[in-house]
């Protein structure tokens, strides 16, 4: 097998999935910091998680589209950093109530998988 596949099984072993939902949250956070377009946002989750979480454009563009959809985000085309046309997006009223709802959803689960991975008789 050569070194680049070898390289690429490893990465895809390596890879975290998110949970059903946890994408929607991630980008709803992003956006808490302000309006951003899609690479942005691809950007901020991949920093924020120390380059554990890489946010692929098949999943990325359906799931803004989803969260536009449910109205929890907006968007516009603005100018980007470097001059070129791109879509940006913004969170809305509805979405920071939903998002504060997902994150106390979320503490409620991480609390729950660490009882039963740590369980206090270890």
């Amino acid at each position: 097998m050569s070194t680049s596949i070898m390289a690429r099984k490893v990465r895809y072993q390596n890879r975290i999935e998110l949970l059903q939902g946890t994408l929607d949250m991630l980008i709803l956070r992003t956006l808490r910091w302000g309006a951003q377009h899609g690479y942005g946002i691809s950007r901020a989750i991949r920093a924020g998680s120390g380059d554990v979480l890489t946010v692929e454009t098949g999943s990325l563009y359906p799931a803004l589209h989803r969260l536009e959809k449910r109205g929890w985000i907006s968007s516009e085309w603005k100018l980007s950093e470097n001059k070129q046309r791109a879509k940006f997006y913004r969170l809305t009223a509805a979405g920071r109530k939903h998002l504060v709802a997902e994150e106390s959803r979320w503490d409620e689960f991480v609390n729950a998988v660490s009882g039963v991975m740590k369980p206090a008789e270890e």
